[in-house]
Order: C-alpha cells, then structure tokens, then sequence
C-alpha cells in the first residue's frame, strides 16, 4: 500500500475494547502514520475514548492523526479499513435478550450467537449494517471491513451478502489454544495446530509439539480436572475483555471446563469456545437447574457484567497499560491490517463465506472459522476439507439458526426469523413449537423499534389479521 492507510472504526465509544485494538494498531511501527478515524453515534463516549487515543499517541510520540465524528459516511470516506465493534441497543435491549428466553426455560449466561439472543441481536444490528454498506458502496468500496459485532456468524455473513469485503475476528481460537498449552505446562511458541469449524464452535482438529500428537495426554488431564460437579477454586475473576489471556484459569475459560471436557470425550475433539457458551449452543447441559450446577458450577453471566461496567474507568485503566507497554494483545486485527499495508504475511483465524466449500462438508451459505493467509493481496482463507463427520454434524445444528435468521435479513421474510429460532439446539430441548412461537413474537414486539421495517411491517399485518 503506497500510501498511509485510513483505518475507520464504527462504534469507536464501546467500552474497553476499541481502545485496545487502538493499542494494538500502534503497536506496529508501519501503522504509525495511519489516520484513525474513530466514529460512534454517542458523542461522549466517543470523546472519552478519542480524548484517552490523542493521550496514548503524544505519551509515544507517534505521527498519528486522530479523528473523531459522529458522521458515519465522513468516516468511511476514503477508507482503507473498517472495524466494526459496535452493538445496537445496548444493555435494555440485551435485557430483552436473555429475560425473555429464561421465562421460557431457555436459559443463555452470554445470549449472544446462535438462540433467541444471537437472533435478535442480530436482526437490531441490521438497519446499522444496511445503512454503513449503502455509504461504504459509494465512498469506500475497496475497503477491507473487518467485523468484531457479534453473532458473528450472522452478522459477518450478511455484510457479506450486501457487498463488503469482510472477515470476521473473534479471540476464541487463541484463548483456546493458550488455554491448553497452558494446562499441558507447554510453551505456547513451541504448539502446533490446526482448527476449524464455526465462531465459537470450532473444533482443535490436531494439537501438536513438533512431532508428539498432544491430544492423548490433553485428554487423561481433562478428564482428570473436569469433571461433573467439581468446582475449582482460587481462579481469577474475568470481566468481559478476553484480549489479553490469562496466565492461569479464570472464571471464564480454563477453570471449570466440565461442559467442553464431556464434548471432546464423546466427539474427540476440543472446542474453541468456553464451557458457560458451548453450553449454550447444544441441549446437554442446560436441561434444568441441577444439571446447569453439575456441569457449570460457577455461573458467568455476561449480561450482569455489561450491566455494572465502569466504562471511564475501564478506558482508564487501559490508557495506563498502554502508555507503559504499547505491545499488541492476541487479537488478529492489527495484524491483518499490518500485513496488508506491509506485505509481510501472517495467518490468522478469520470467519469469511463457505462460498467455494472452504470446509467441504459444511453448506455453502455457512460462515465458517478457518485459518486465512494475509498479505498484500488481502485476507484469503485456506480449504479446510471436511471435518470429521460428526464435528461438522455439530456445525450444523447451528449454522442452520445462522443461515435461516440472515435470509430472515435478506428477504425480509419474519416467519424465518421464527424457523430460525424454532432450530436452536438449546431453545428446541425445552419448548414446543408453540411456545416458541409465542417467545418469538414476544421479542419481536420487544424490539420493534430497533428491527427492519419490513420485519415489523409484516408483524403489524399479522397482529391485524389476528385481531
């Protein structure tokens, strides 16, 4: 790239992680240069973090420019990238997510991809997604996007579907990796592995130390650790911001992994996502509340975090990270935006389109997780093959609510939005049909004012017909 690039990022005011991939971008020296354009909808929380972003450049003296608006269309203009971090509706319409659904007896501690939550969080973001690719065609189409917003199956997959150039990030495959190395006491920098699958369900196919297969003794540890109703103790409490990995378990990911222990020794393999959200996506483990407590003995609930935040202090907090050590955390996308801008490449775990069958034995409207080689070219996923059969099957119960709730986006269709919710692995396990068609439309009516008008359009022609 022959020029300094232009890095937008949309939603630039969420609490503590837009600032830390801030960080992460200035970590590389080739990015120095850049012009960041932060935009947000809420002018405080954008000035608080463009404000903490001008601090972080001057304490390292770096020639960035910093810009900071609440037009989105000016900052897409001329972009070479954009982030997308941003949520719509916030915590209230997160309340909805997961209290609505529990009154059911569907029972999400994140709600956030795949299920009644993951649905509607995505359907809200999708007037957001329509409106940025509508100016992005115009101001910026060679633009790499690159999409932090969860679910990110959806939400990736249908900013595809409109015409963005865009690759899904998540930290799961990472944390995951870290995770394991970590319990069988090997250095990280000496583990070999191939993975891959869907967001938050994706499988460590091989998991090596040169040429010693590390998946015999992982199993007898795990085993060992994990197992129903132990609770570990002494673990550190995680707030929400996976970014940097842990040295030892936490709360969160590597302390009470009962729930993806019984997973791999009923399918074989380990999963990329924690045992609080892997049990959210199949019906094993959340069949009532005895069972929730054998397998899950300290609850993490994502909504109670979101909703006690201090964001100041967080952005805070951060700045004073960074201004003592400016090195990148283990998220892809500083990476991806240096090695297009330096011609250096670099792999990374990216969600992108199974267009072509880049996992052969998963369906070609899937968003799928696999390893991407970046360049100067771009983000470009490698072919997978097929997953062992009963993974993909796995997959598929899940990409089935994925791919239904986007074609719910693209053809404004609503009964699609409740086949979507209908196929949930989990939300299926408790209700009948009707009931979830009675919850469906209960969170239709919840989030009206946040939908695609032609998805509430035909609801109000249904109410009416009803009446």
């Amino acid at each position: 790239m022959a020029h300094s690039p232009k890095i937008t990022i949309i939603g630039a005011g969420g609490f503590v992680f837009p600032f830390r991939l801030i960080g992460d971008l200035l970590s590389f020296p080739a990015l120095h240069g850049a012009t960041l354009s932060l935009m947000d909808l809420d002018a405080g929380r954008l000035d608080r973090v463009a404000t903490a972003t001008r601090e972080l450049v001057a304490h390292h003296g770096l020639p960035t420019v910093v810009e900071q608006t609440t037009d989105r269309r000016e900052a897409l203009r001329d972009a070479d990238f954009v982030i997308i971090t941003f949520q719509v509706g916030g915590v209230e319409s997160y309340r909805h997510d997961v209290e609505i659904p529990r009154r059911y007896g569907v029972d999400q501690p994140v709600g956030d991809t795949v299920g009644p939550g993951g649905v509607f969080r995505f359907l809200r973001s999708v007037p957001a997604y329509q409106a940025i690719a509508a100016d992005a065609l115009e101001v910026c189409p060679d633009a790499q996007f690159i999409n932090y917003a969860n679910p990110m199956a959806m939400a990736t997959a249908y900013l595809n579907a409109l015409g963005l150039r865009t690759v899904g990030l998540c930290h799961s495959v990472q944390g995951t990796t870290w995770m394991l190395a970590r319990t069988l006491g090997v250095p990280y920098d000496e583990v070999s592995f191939r993975c891959a699958g869907i967001n938050h369900q994706a499988w460590i196919v091989d998991f090596r130390r040169g040429t010693e297969d590390l998946y015999p003794r992982l199993r007898e540890l795990m085993k060992e650790r994990h197992q129903p109703a132990r609770a570990a103790s002494g673990l550190l409490s995680d707030d929400g911001d996976h970014s940097d990995v842990a040295l030892m378990a936490s709360n969160y990911e590597g302390g009470n992994e009962q729930v993806r222990t019984s997973l791999m020794n009923h399918f074989g393999y380990f999963e990329t996502e924690s045992s609080h959200h892997a049990s959210e996506y199949v019906p094993y483990f959340r069949k009532d509340a005895a069972t929730i407590k054998e397998y899950i003995p300290e609850r993490w609930d994502y909504f109670e975090i979101c909703a006690a935040h201090d964001e100041q202090g967080d952005v805070d907090e951060q700045l004073e990270r960074l201004k003592a050590d400016l090195s990148p955390s283990v998220e892809y996308g500083a990476s991806i935006v240096n090695a297009v801008v330096t011609g250096v490449p670099t792999v990374v775990y990216g969600n992108v389109p199974n267009a072509g069958r880049v996992i052969t034995n998963l369906p070609d409207d899937a968003c799928v997780e696999v390893a991407c080689l970046v360049d100067a070219n771009g983000v470009q996923p490698t072919s997978f093959g097929d997953l062992p059969p009963q993974l993909a099957a796995i997959n598929r119960t899940n990409t089935n609510v994925q791919t239904l709730a986007v074609r719910a986006a693209l053809a404004g269709d609503v009964e699609h939005v409740h086949h979507a919710v209908a196929l949930d692995p989990l939300t299926s396990a408790h209700c009948t049909l009707e009931q979830i068609r009675e919850m469906t439309d209960e969170l239709l009516a919840a989030h009206a004012a946040l939908l695609p008008a032609a998805l509430t359009g035909q609801l109000t022609e249904q109410l009416t017909e009803a009446r």
